[in-house]
């Protein structure tokens, strides 16, 4: 009885510490949903904003929100095409991982041009902007070159696939184009005696009938 009941509360505390394992992982999981998609809805505001300082600011302060929205439209769209790549061809996690360290160094730019653009000083802004820009451009640069060597690297693999499909193609409508003539179960081949040219005009029905009538 006493074994009955041991076991009985072993199997309670174990399903009371599943249910807790899992009530936890449920909402961490929730927590990251809801912060991820919180920080994409901050991004779409902060871009809806960059975009329209940069239509209605000029000078500096219009130059600070073109390079904070060409660093981001440079990493984003190298990472969705490294991304989408990634799934077929392996080889481009080296580049991915070159990518999230090139990130790093886009997110303290981004930093702190969003910093400047709180400056009161035009002086210094206008001072500071020519480096800040050299550094944006090297890592739109650096963004951009990843993202073509792997637009490269995916047609250059396609349009291999292709070749060597269209050989395989090639063979395969050159085998069905190649017919011989059937072997009968004593070895002779099986042929149509209309297209035998070495038939014996005796065996000719037609030279028969010629003969018939001849006689």
């Amino acid at each position: 009885m006493d074994i009955a009941v041991a076991v009985l509360l072993l199997l309670t505390v174990s399903l009371v510490a599943l249910g807790v394992v899992a009530a936890v992982r449920t909402v961490r999981a929730v927590k990251r949903g809801v912060e991820r998609s919180s920080a994409q809805a901050r991004r779409v505001v902060e871009d809806a904003a960059l975009k329209a300082r940069r239509y209605t600011l000029v000078g500096p302060a219009g130059n600070l929100a073109q390079l904070r929205l060409d660093l981001r439209t440079s990493i984003d769209s190298t990472h969705r095409a490294l991304e989408a790549g990634s799934s077929e061809d392996a080889s481009l996690s080296e580049a991915a991982a070159l990518l999230a360290r090139l990130n790093d160094h886009a997110r303290v730019l981004d930093g702190e041009l969003k910093l400047l653009e709180r400056e009161p000083d035009k002086a210094r802004i206008a001072d500071r902007l020519p480096g800040l820009t050299e550094r944006a451009e090297r890592i739109t640069h650096s963004a951009d070159s990843l993202r073509w060597a792997a637009q490269d690297r995916a047609r250059q693999f396609n349009d291999d696939d292709l070749a060597v499909l269209a050989q395989q193609i090639d063979i395969e409508a050159g085998a069905l184009r190649h017919w011989a003539p059937t072997t009968l179960p004593g070895g002779d081949p099986k042929q149509d005696p209309k297209l035998d040219p070495k038939q014996d005009p005796k065996q000719d029905p037609k030279h028969d009938r010629k003969h018939i009538s001849r006689s």
